[in-house]
């Protein structure tokens, strides 16, 4: 047992060293694409959901392993409307945490990342006049990376076009 815990030792760390990566020059977002997905009738009102697919790709041999995610989706202001002043320009909406992203070679597979949070209209409203409603607010995703004990990068944004994703 004594001779067991210097290796264990060692190897915990020569881990917790491993010189830092920068995330927002070692990743790229590629294949980005986004849009509304129909969520179909939620109590009674259509709902649709943003949504976006992409896939990482790294630009170094360094193992990125653990990579976490998390997927920020704000609101923006509606059209016309000026935020009031001291306002944000993002509201806070919702956000997808993807704790382990796997690679494949220096890239993933397509990661699609779906919030819970969605826009909803009455029926006979269709999905797509729900896009085109008054009181409709753009989306705007924020995609943010963390290795290991390093700090969350922002990698890319990505503002969600207004069309409803065929099935």
């Amino acid at each position: 047992m004594r001779i067991l815990a210097p290796a264990v030792l060692l190897a915990v760390l020569t881990t917790g060293c491993s010189r830092p990566v920068d995330l927002k020059q070692a990743l790229q977002i590629i294949g980005l694409t986004g849009g509304y997905h129909d969520a179909g009738i939620v109590e009674g009102r259509n709902k649709l959901i943003p949504t976006i697919t992409f896939r990482l790709k790294k630009s170094t041999g360094d193992s990125l392993r653990p990579l976490a995610l998390n997927v920020v989706f704000k609101r923006l202001p509606r059209a016309g409307v000026a935020a009031a002043p001291g306002s944000p320009a993002e509201e806070d909406w919702d956000e997808v945490f993807v704790q382990d992203v796997p690679f494949e070679g220096n890239q993933t597979a397509p990661l699609t990342i779906t919030p819970k949070a969605g826009f909803t209209g009455d029926p006979p409203q269709s999905r797509a006049d729900i896009l085109k409603h008054s009181l409709f607010q753009d989306v705007r995703v924020h995609v943010f990376a963390k290795h290991s004990s390093s700090q969350w990068v922002e990698i890319g944004s990505y503002d969600i076009p207004r069309q409803v994703l065929a099935q």
